[in-house]
């Protein structure tokens, strides 16, 4: 598959520069093999230490993997692309889209009026001294963990909660550590692991969370830090229940060192209670994100953890972009504190539980099962995901891939319920009934 593109270079260094300009450009695409170390280093007239040195850095940076005796391939959407969301494609002029996994903006509470005040208020501009978390804002933070039963011992906050996740990884593993993320499971959680040179190791998850025999599964593969998604799971709508933590805490308990990352992005606008796996291990992060709740543009997350964890993440964050913007910070304060954005969470909150649960139905009634406890998404099981999406298309319905989401689980379709009306539901039922093939086995995990 490399036959139309010139590996070219004499160091490592360029070599493997080269190889992510091929994938870049699309000319080496995912699958593609590259060739044997020694056939490369006698084509480019140099040691095979050299060409070896060029694949393991390539590897580590979640380029390429190793696929035994199939050489070394060019993994799928390696990060030098625009990672899994690529696959999902355009919807077409007049089609519904229901595969972005937006929050409605109809739903979100207006910043107009707070920003105006912080604007009011900013008499003197922050300085690279002055600059950091805002106590007040840790005080509200730690209140509102706490009602939901998380203990916060430390806290911080990031950039998002991607962006606290990655730091916890990389303040915690070292590359080719294996890494247990949900099967199906977040995209970007998935590219990450492996744009940091991690080892993704699926772990297979049902309406509960991640069940019991794929965490261990995930532990005897070596994993040495997985990452729970508490509720609103994407792409399956899975929450973690108080039965299910019981059993995962009692596995987690005889795996004390490993790095526990739970990640409870739909924080208010879930319907399901949050019953975390906090301090299951001694090495541990509850990061909650503020984008689906208030905004998709309100990059702020609290991470909560172990005092030295916590403590990682935060030097790591000093050293690098310093801290989160006080301005972004005090909007979030505002907002917690506003009790008409209180009510306006509660209506949305709401209001995606009911599209998700007249989605579910009127599946239902045509023989189709469903999935999504919480959140914005449903999950179908299909027997042939290529078909189900091309079906929708034709009559006017864009969702998503599930193998945007998938390592080893079986294929299914995304769907997003924020952009339906109503009188949507039925019509779109009856075409995914058409395009999922009722009856099919297909199940939520492989």
């Amino acid at each position: 598959m490399t036959a139309h593109y010139q590996i070219t270079g004499t160091t490592a260094a360029e070599i493997s520069a080269n190889i992510e300009t091929g994938v870049r450009l699309g000319e080496l695409p995912a699958g593609a093999a590259l060739p044997a170390v020694r056939a490369l280093a006698d084509q480019l007239g140099v040691a095979p230490g050299t060409v070896a040195k060029a694949y393991q850095g390539l590897r580590q940076r979640g380029v390429v993997e190793t696929a035994g005796r199939n050489g070394t391939r060019i993994r799928p959407k390696p990060p030098v692309t625009a990672g899994r969301a690529e696959l999902r494609l355009p919807a077409p002029p007049g089609a519904l889209d229901l595969s972005v996994g937006e929050p409605d903006s109809r739903l979100l509470p207006p910043l107009g009026t707070h920003l105006a005040a912080l604007a009011s208020s900013a008499d003197n501009p922050v300085n690279y001294r002055s600059g950091g978390v805002l106590p007040e804002l840790v005080e509200a933070a730690r209140e509102r963990l706490a009602a939901d039963g998380v203990p916060a011992e430390a806290v911080t906050v990031t950039g998002g909660a991607s962006d606290g996740i990655e730091r916890l990884l990389v303040t915690n593993l070292r590359p080719g550590d294996a890494v247990a993320v949900e099967d199906p499971g977040w995209a970007n959680t998935i590219d990450l692991v492996a744009a940091l040179g991690l080892r993704v190791v699926p772990m297979s998850v049902d309406d509960e969370g991640p069940t019991p025999a794929g965490l261990r599964a995930a532990l005897a593969a070596g994993a040495r830090a997985v990452v729970v998604t508490s509720r609103a799971h994407n792409p399956t709508g899975a929450a973690v229940t108080a039965r299910r933590a019981a059993e995962l805490r009692g596995i987690l308990a005889r795996h004390p060192d490993l790095l526990l990352v739970e990640d409870d992005h739909a924080a208010e606008l879930s319907v399901e209670p949050l019953h975390c796996l906090a301090g299951a291990t001694r090495t541990w992060a509850f990061v909650r994100s503020a984008s689906k709740p208030y905004g998709p543009d309100l990059r702020v997350a609290v991470l909560a953890g172990d005092a030295a964890t916590v403590a990682r993440v935060a030097g790591r964050l000093r050293v690098g972009s310093g801290w989160v913007s006080t301005v972004l910070q005090r909007l979030t304060l505002a907002l917690w504190r506003d009790p008409e954005v209180a009510e306006r969470i509660a209506l949305a909150r709401q209001s995606y539980a009911d599209r998700v649960a007249a989605l579910l139905a009127a599946l239902a009634e045509r023989g189709l099962t469903g999935h999504g406890r919480t959140g914005i998404n449903v999950w179908l099981p299909v027997p042939d995901e290529t078909r189900a999406i091309t079906v929708l298309r034709d009559a006017g319905y864009v969702v998503s891939p599930g193998a945007i989401y998938r390592l080893a689980s079986g294929p299914g379709i995304r769907i997003t319920v924020s952009p339906l009306a109503e009188e949507d539901i039925a019509p779109l039922a009856d075409v995914v009934a058409r395009a999922a093939a009722p009856g099919a086995s297909a199940t939520l995990s492989a």
